[in-house]
Parts: structure tokens; sequence; C-alpha cells
């Protein structure tokens, strides 16, 4: 879940001493998907960059340690703290074992969000790496494809490091943090994060 009441407390930057935020690559438009694509647009998490109030790292996970192109790669045996406890893995869609790959490039990306004293992250949901509300439960590829909730690899290795993230399909939470940006910014009080969405709470059986 995502913590409103950190992004509230957020500090207001200004353009010279700017908000410090993590995100995954591909949201911003660089061509590290598996194949070579960002993996479509993504207005929410573009709008920040659009903001010189905002310091935007940007890190892709799974192309650290497995160059693009590459494979898809899912995690099965549970989600991204269990692969860091080493009760699960990251298997690509082929069956190779990309564990320790994966875990690699979550401690290069806690070292990037220790070195830039990273206030917020802002993370591609879904994916084996940077996850934070949805992970798939096993390959995606599979007949029966399974959701799981979840973090990814490197967001679990953020989160349990104490930093924050929110994905770009959190829209309540995306406008605090574009408040934050810009002061004169009207929050959308319309708008709702990831895990309150109709097909979450009707796929994850909640009420």
């Amino acid at each position: 879940m995502t913590d409103r009441k950190y992004l509230n407390q957020l500090r207001t930057p200004t353009k010279d001493n700017p908000l410090r935020i993590l995100m995954s690559a591909c949201l911003s438009g660089i061509t590290c998907g598996y194949d070579s694509t960002a993996n479509g647009e993504y207005p929410t998490a573009l709008k920040i960059l659009q903001y010189d109030t905002a310091k935007v790292v940007k890190f892709c996970p799974e192309e650290f340690s497995y160059g693009t192109p590459r494979e898809m790669s899912d995690i099965h045996g549970g989600t991204g703290f269990d692969v860091l406890e080493g009760k699960a893995k990251v298997l690509s869609e082929s069956g190779k074992d990309w564990t320790e790959g994966i875990i690699k490039a979550s401690e290069k990306m806690l070292e990037i969000a220790k070195k830039e004293n990273i206030e917020i992250a802002v993370l591609m949901d879904i994916s084996a790496a940077c996850g934070s509300q949805v992970i798939y439960d096993g390959n995606r590829f599979s007949e029966n494809k399974v959701y799981q909730i979840g973090a990814g690899v490197a967001a679990a290795q953020l989160i349990r490091n104490g930093f924050k993230v929110i994905s770009q399909r959190d829209y309540a939470s995306l406008e605090i943090l574009y408040s934050k940006l810009n002061p004169t910014h009207l929050i959308d009080k319309t708008k709702i994060d990831h895990h309150e969405i109709a097909w979450y709470k009707e796929y994850f059986n909640m009420d």
C-alpha cells in the first residue's frame, strides 16, 4: 500500500533544491524494456519530468543485469521480499535462473538511492524488479497467468531499507506528489491508487 501520510509530509522543493526522485527508466521513455521499447507511454510519470523542482534519477534493474533486449522474467514461489530472503526465484520466460542477477541489480538500485539521497521512488508496477503493488505469481506467459499482491525484487530492496515506493498507477499518490512539485497544482480528489481500483478488489477478493 502507498504511504500518503509520508507524501503529504514531503518538503516543498525549489529549483535550487529539487525533490530527489528515483524512477524506473522505462517510465521516463528510455527504451530499456525487454523488447527494446519503453513498454508504452506513461503520462503520469512523464509529467514529473516536466517540473524543474524535481531531480529524477533513472535506473532499469533488468537492463543493468540482463541487457536490452532480453527475455521477460517473473518471480516464482513468492514475492521480491522472498527472493531477497532466498525463499523464491526469478526465472526468465525460458526457465533460466536469473535470481542472482536481479538481486545484484536491486543492490545497485539501493546504492543509487542512498547515494542520491532519494526521497521517493516511482517504479513500474507488475515488473518482477520494480513492481510495488501487484506482480505476477510465476510465468506471465502461462495459459492461466496469476497475479499476486507484492513487490518486485528491486522495489522490495528499497522498501526494506526505508525508501517509499509508489507506482505509475497510484494516481491519488501521484496527485500529492504533483502538488509538492508545484504548489499551485490542485489535487484531483477523484483519483485513486492501484490497490483501490475495482479490478484489484475483485481479483483479490477484497470488500
